[in-house]
């Protein structure tokens, strides 16, 4: 089969394109030809030498696809020759609580991913996909959407009347801004880009702010929220950020903390409004089983679709990796077979 591998991890073009067998489905697994992949940050981290420790120079990499089940291995009746299925990266977690043990299991960091012909993951992770949902819709759920899933509904319980501020619009945030306007929550988003933002409010956003022309965009926020603040946040600048959303929280916000950027000032730099405002702040990492599944019933049931920039031929993977690398898309950056 065709496959790609990391490589020296030294940069984006690190990517390497290389042949391997055919894997093999054994006891418990199932066999997927992946259709379509959608590309993640950390894709592009691991690649940079920069996502945790190094990992072997063959590793196929990508974290999250949809594919045709191929063959499975003995004993397996979650699924079946033929279905189309999806899992979450962290493959060990089905159900319950997180686990710090679920980076153990994680598909394209410490197992093989998704950039190849063929590629063996446990079938008790898969999850069937819908007939209504499109490979687009479902390929690139299982890092952004699944972690905004979980921190919007499985965390917060967001609710009709919430206002929820979503930080950029990366994955995670119009993920978000998706899941919480099908709860009949009020959004406000960021962006550097006006044209974003455009986009933003065309898949229902009621706040927009462009943070670069107008720079004091918690006082923006408050504004527009009658002094009240935001309800939930979903953190995902870093660092250098989280100030400025317990500055934008109302009294007993929850913020939910996704982006891992390295910043340069103090990651709360006002503790006294953190204590006045009863500010709750969780780091969360993905999501389970159970919740994907929930995720695409709230899909179907609401008519949710997966916003998509580009999509990018299979042999074309290194080309993707840079126009990902170079963060001027919107929705996902996808590669199919």
């Amino acid at each position: 089969m065709k496959a790609y591998q990391i490589g020296a991890q030294d940069g984006i073009d690190a990517l390497v394109a290389t042949t391997r067998p055919d894997p093999v489905a054994g006891p418990g697994e199932a066999l997927v030809a992946p259709r379509l992949v959608g590309l993640i940050s950390r894709d592009v981290q691991l690649l940079r030498g920069t996502y945790g420790p190094r990992q072997p120079e063959t590793r196929i990499p990508m974290s999250e696809g949809v594919g045709e089940v191929i063959a499975i291995g003995e004993g397996v009746t979650e699924i079946a020759v033929g279905d189309r299925a999806v899992c979450g990266h962290f493959a060990s977690w089905l159900d319950g609580a997180f686990r710090a043990d679920v980076f153990a299991h994680d598909i394209g960091i410490t197992h093989d991913g998704w950039l190849a012909e063929r590629i063996v993951l446990p079938a008790a992770a898969l999850i069937r996909v819908p007939n209504a949902l499109a490979d687009a819709d479902v390929a690139g759920l299982a890092s952004a959407a699944l972690t905004a899933w979980n921190a919007l509904v499985e965390i917060c319980h967001v609710e009709a009347g919430d206002t929820v501020l979503c930080l950029g619009t990366g994955s995670v945030s119009l993920a978000a801004l998706k899941i919480a306007k099908a709860r009949g929550a009020r959004v406000a988003i960021t962006s550097s880009h006006d044209a974003k933002l455009a986009t933003a409010r065309a898949l229902g956003a009621d706040i927009t702010i462009n943070y670069r022309t107008c720079p004091d965009w918690v006082a923006e926020v408050n504004a527009k929220t009658d002094g009240k603040g935001a309800d939930i946040v979903i953190e995902t600048g870093g660092v250098d950020t989280l100030g400025q959303s317990i500055a934008a929280a109302a009294a007993n916000a929850r913020i939910i903390v996704v982006g891992v950027s390295p910043g340069e000032g103090p990651a709360i730099p006002d503790y006294l409004s953190l204590i006045i405002k009863n500010v709750t702040i969780r780091g969360i990492a993905n999501g389970s089983r159970a919740m994907f599944v929930d995720l695409l019933d709230a899909m179907v049931a609401n008519g949710m679709t997966t916003v998509v920039d580009r999509t990018f031929r299979f042999d074309d993977a290194p080309e993707a990796v840079r126009y990902f690398a170079a963060a001027g898309h919107l929705g996902k950056v996808m590669i199919a077979f």
